[in-house]
């Protein structure tokens, strides 16, 4: 197997370095080993590892619970459900960020309505709103 530069890494994991580099100080990438030069090489697996770790923020995961899939992949005494159980954990944080959103949406769809677009600033019930003189 051939062995990636950290730029060859990059372009195969569809992230820049910067990325790299950050992924391996947050301990999400193994230590790797060094050329004679200095030059920090990579596993053909690490390319996957990192597209692993984008789909898994694209998901809505953190970092942190990231680590934790990672670690759990490796575990002999991990199961399906352990993984599964991770997945749920995020689908309903995800639900309750929709509520949030939601929520925040309603109120801005009333403040947008209460407001004609016209007349004096010191009387906009946007403004008396987030000033708390008024709630809709």
């Amino acid at each position: 197997m051939q062995q990636l530069t950290i730029s060859r890494l990059a372009e195969e994991g569809g992230v820049n370095l910067q990325t790299v580099r950050y992924y391996e100080r947050q301990g999400l990438l193994a230590p790797t080993a060094r050329t004679h030069a200095g030059y920090r090489i990579f596993q053909p697996e690490t390319a996957r590892r990192i597209r692993f770790i984008k789909r898994a923020q694209e998901l809505g995961f953190s970092l942190s619970e990231i680590k934790e899939l990672l670690l759990l992949r490796v575990d002999a005494h991990t199961n399906r459900a352990d993984i599964r159980k991770r997945a749920q954990a995020k689908l309903a944080d995800v639900e309750q960020k929709i509520r949030h959103l939601e929520a925040i949406r309603a109120s801005l769809s009333r403040l947008t309505t209460s407001c004609r677009g016209c007349g004096p600033i010191d009387d906009c019930p946007i403004l008396k709103n987030l000033d708390g003189k008024e709630f809709l």
